[in-house]
């Protein structure tokens, strides 16, 4: 097979001089040449430990006979970002991310990829780009952080504030967790987006078996991105090995049933979509609510369930999971190793994966004074924590295209309910508005205007967080919004609500006291009536387009720059929200 880069090599007199300018050898230029794209940075745990796996990647490659070249995009935390209109550049992020990515092996060609990424942003863009770029690559999750004294973990940061700004806990209590929350490297230890994410790599066949969401503190981890660094060498000189030889609707197929089975973030109905538009294939919220109906939810992990996502790997991890579905899988899937998922998992089976999993379990335990076994961690199928799956795609005169639902993280009283609306023009406003108690039971909240085109599409977390760890309100409201949620969110929480607001959808036709109906069985959404007064489906259809002809865009938030580039391009949430710039 001839080499992509040898060609660029006959093409380029130039390329050779500069590269070793750049510290290759002669010898080198020759060799198959192995494009290691990473997020590291000093930007957050997920990403500032990425360097010790690069250099694995790097000796895995030159051992192999390659030559590894280091490429860096770093990303940006939305935890650090929080609450904050820095929080506005998150979805932007994948965008520019990918398209770096693009840049990279597109301005000079490389015969192989390694991509490297922990957390939420990072890792979809490095998928969108690796599809970009298709060439022969694998990916190496970045791993998940250890939890902190009493099994801490960062997704309770958010309680314990809202608990402070009212009053129920003092300073010293709360700096005790800002300061115990992220003991180490690696993404947070909590199956939120960035989890959820390095799972869907796994469970597309671009990962490794058995990589996703390890313990980045673990020596296993450094192993498995030298493992990766020989394998994207053997993939270089195969032929049909590249990302779109290998993924197929069945590979996404394949990562939402498992994305039913962990609970995973509602933020990955913005990714998958995204990188499955790369590859020319779609996938829109309605794929993603036929797959979770009647799939079983299997694991135990925060948020929705108990334990810190550490536990993951030391329960079987991603195979684990993959084990207890079988059935509903596409096992005939290609991926990254040359084998189906079916052979990989026979495969795991006899090389004792599942043993050493049992091993770093029993030392958990140790640390921890716990007893857990691996069926406390990842149920049985027949004893599933849930079985319809994890989320929902609402529909009706509010929402159109849709809006999401984490079933599985809201209070059975809020599955079926009409409530009074309380439309808010920002999150600051409904913040406050939750603080301090001018939000009362029955309300429906709404935060409008923070969708892709409004604002960029922010997560509404500190808001959520007040909801859901109020007694009271958290089983008594909901929170509407055409942006979207942290994948640590709980409670009454419905987001992606399409058409969005600043494309004159019907959230922002809302008005204060309008009845507003959630039924989460039959997938609805709507409006029902006004001024706390029932109306017929035709009257509100009346009352809406007399609104929606009164109704004005409002002026454009950005002007200049990403955000207002990623304003004008974004698509509907229930696309994936990527930019798109027609014929």
């Amino acid at each position: 097979m001839e080499l992509i880069s040898q060609k660029a090599r006959e093409l380029a007199p130039e390329l050779d001089p500069l590269r070793i300018g750049t510290g290759w050898k002669p010898e080198d230029l020759s060799k198959p040449q192995i494009m290691i794209e990473s997020t590291f940075g000093d930007s957050h745990p997920g990403s500032g430990h990425l360097d010790r796996l690069v250099e694995e990647v790097r000796r895995g490659v030159e051992e192999a006979g390659g030559h590894g070249a280091r490429y860096f995009c770093t990303d940006i935390c939305d935890g650090e970002s929080q609450g904050t209109d820095g929080i506005n550049y998150s979805l932007a992020s994948r965008e520019v991310i990918a398209s770096m990515i693009e840049i990279h092996g597109g301005a000079t060609p490389f015969d192989g990829g390694v991509y490297l990424s922990s957390c939420d942003k990072g890792l979809p863009g490095n998928l969108m780009g690796l599809a970009r770029v298709n060439v022969p690559s694998l990916v190496v999750p970045g791993g998940t952080m250890n939890a902190g004294p009493n099994m801490l973990t960062l997704e309770q940061l958010g309680i314990y504030s809202a608990r402070f700004q009212r009053g129920e806990i003092d300073e010293k209590e709360l700096n005790w967790a800002k300061h115990n929350a992220c003991p180490s490297c690696g993404a947070c230890s909590f199956i939120g987006t960035a989890s959820t994410m390095q799972i869907m790599a796994e469970a597309l066949g671009l990962a490794l078996p058995g990589s996703a969401l390890m313990p980045a503190t673990s020596p296993d981890l450094l192993a498995y991105a030298y493992k990766a660094g020989v394998q994207a060498v053997k993939l270089a000189l195969k032929e049909h090995t590249k990302p779109s030889d290998l993924v197929t609707m069945d590979s996404f197929e394949n990562a939402i049933l498992v994305h039913a089975a962990i609970s995973g973030s509602t933020n990955c109905l913005l990714h998958l979509p995204a990188i499955a538009h790369e590859f020319g294939i779609e996938i829109t919220g309605d794929t993603f609510d036929r797959l979770h109906r009647n799939a079983r939810y299997l694991l135990d992990v925060r948020p929705a369930g108990r334990w810190p996502a550490e536990v993951f790997y030391y329960a079987g991890g991603v195979p684990a999971i993959m084990e207890e579905i079988k059935p509903y899988l596409h096992l005939e899937a290609r991926t990254v190793t040359g084998k189906t998922l079916g052979e990989n998992l026979k495969e795991l089976k006899r090389d004792g994966f599942y043993e050493r999993c049992e091993k770093w379990l029993g030392e958990f335990n140790s640390r921890y004074g716990s007893s857990l076994k691996k069926e406390d961690i990842i149920r049985p199928y027949d004893k599933a924590m849930g079985t319809n799956g994890s989320i929902a795609i609402l529909r009706g005169n509010l929402a159109p295209e849709g809006a999401v639902i984490k079933h599985t993280a809201c209070p059975k009283e809020m599955f079926k309910a009409v409530l009074r609306a309380r439309p808010f023009d920002s999150e600051e406003e409904c913040l406050e508005a939750v603080l301090r108690h001018k939000v009362q039971k029955g309300d429906a909240v709404f935060i409008r205007y923070e969708g892709p085109k409004g604002s960029g599409m922010p997560e509404m977390f500190y808001t959520s967080e007040a909801i859901s760890s109020d007694k009271e309100l958290g089983r008594s409201i909901a929170l509407i919004t055409d942006g979207r949620f942290s994948g640590a969110s709980t409670g009454p929480v419905i987001g992606h609500c399409s058409p969005e607001a600043a494309e004159g959808g019907a959230i922002a036709l809302v008005e204060e006291g309008d009845l507003i109906e959630i039924d989460v069985e039959e997938r609805k959404l709507d409006i029902v009536g006004v001024k706390g007064e029932r109306k017929t489906p035709e009257e509100i259809q009346e009352i809406l387009g007399d609104r929606r002809s009164k109704w004005k865009p409002r002026q454009r938030k950005y002007k200049n720059g990403v955000l207002r580039m990623f304003s004008e391009h974004a698509a509907s949430p229930m696309k994936g929200a990527y930019m798109e710039f027609g014929e």
